[in-house]
């Protein structure tokens, strides 16, 4: 059996030390470009490989990213895996995922273990802002999703209030009053949305009913259903925690004999792939899934290799307003800008904070 060509091997075939071979193998060092392209050459006729274990004793590094999200499930979280992914690949990373599985039960000792096997780590968790400190205290660099009010942490997340402003005062537009949220009150997001479709409707001078539901699932939406439609508050309009949640509610009212979107209205809020296939076609919001995923792991990359201030502190994507067959016009009548009085009601908003 043929042996491997050791380091050892490419030192001699390159003509430099094997300190030399293992600063550029490990990228802590740059050379010049005639000696980088004789490593370079060495390296690929004798076939070199090193091994990731031994490299890892010496350095310190597994070159490894841990990423926890909540449910594999959700399109929306394999979108970020899929951002996320792509970034690490294009810089010599692998990534290892751990999915928590909605469960807060088992989050700490699942990303405690996480932390262990890896450099850094990019976190989706329900934990409430205030019991994030066990995480910085694994000692591991940490971007998470959704800023953090009390710690210094780099973040990235989307504007939920803006989100939730933006579906409200689309369905304004169409002539909805009785407007429901089913949202998922358990979400570090959940209130933020609220205010925001609410901000929205304090302009009309309407109100918000606001349900709860048990997960933020297909079925948590089927489950919830009939208390909305068959009960005393029928609403004409429903905006649901996120995707799953509206789909589920949609397949559960076509059930009930309900005819979507005439009889109600459905948004919700991902924008996941196949939302567009549904039927009626979803309206959503589009959080920008894969470049959140995108953005988490170039910060995290960045604090890894020293330059934590060029990304440091909380990212925010815009969201996007898509607008689809589930959401239609319930009378007729003078419609609104609704772009432009977005506009300026968030601009005022934030003037204000």
């Amino acid at each position: 059996m043929k042996k491997g060509a050791t380091i050892r091997d490419v030192a001699a075939a390159a003509g430099v030390s094997v300190a030399t071979v293992s600063k550029y193998m490990n990228g802590t060092q740059r050379f010049t470009p005639a000696v980088e392209a004789r490593l370079k050459e060495a390296i690929e006729q004798l076939g070199y490989r090193s091994n990731p274990l031994a490299r890892s004793m010496i350095t310190g590094r597994t070159r490894t990213i841990g990423l926890a999200i909540l449910d594999i499930r959700n399109p929306h979280f394999t979108n970020i895996v899929k951002g996320a992914n792509r970034v690490a690949l294009q810089h010599d990373y692998t990534l290892l995922l751990v999915d928590t599985e909605e469960s807060q039960e088992r989050e700490q000792t699942l990303i405690e273990s996480l932390a262990q096997r890896v450099d850094g780590m990019i976190v989706s968790s329900r934990m409430p802002d205030d019991s994030v400190q066990w995480l910085l205290d694994l000692g591991k660099p940490v971007v998470l999703f959704g800023r953090s009010s009390r710690f210094q942490i780099s973040s990235v997340g989307t504007d939920s209030n803006l989100a939730g402003y933006m579906l409200a005062n689309h369905l304004l537009k169409l002539g909805h009053k009785r407007i429901a949220y089913l949202g998922f009150g358990r979400s570090r997001w959940n209130d933020e949305r609220i205010r925001g479709i609410r901000n929205c409707l304090d302009e009309y001078g309407l109100s918000l009913d606001v349900y709860d539901a048990q997960s933020p699932s297909a079925a948590a939406g089927e489950r919830a259903c009939s208390g909305l439609m068959l009960g005393p508050k029928r609403p004409d309009a429903v905006i649901c925690y996120n995707d799953l949640i509206a789909l589920g509610f949609i397949k559960e009212a076509r059930e009930l004999g309900f005819s979507l979107p005439r009889d109600v209205s459905i948004a919700g809020f991902d924008n996941v792939p196949y939302g567009e296939y549904a039927s009626p076609a979803l309206t959503s919001v589009d959080f920008q899934s894969e470049r959140m995923g995108e953005l988490a792991m170039m910060k995290l990359l960045d604090e890894l290799h020293g330059k934590s201030e060029a990304n440091a502190g909380y990212s925010m994507l815009d969201p996007h307003l898509v607008v689809r067959e589930s959401t239609v016009r319930r009378q007729v009548g003078e419609a609104v800008d609704e772009d432009a009085r977005t506009r300026k009601s968030m601009s005022g908003m934030r003037a204000a904070e």
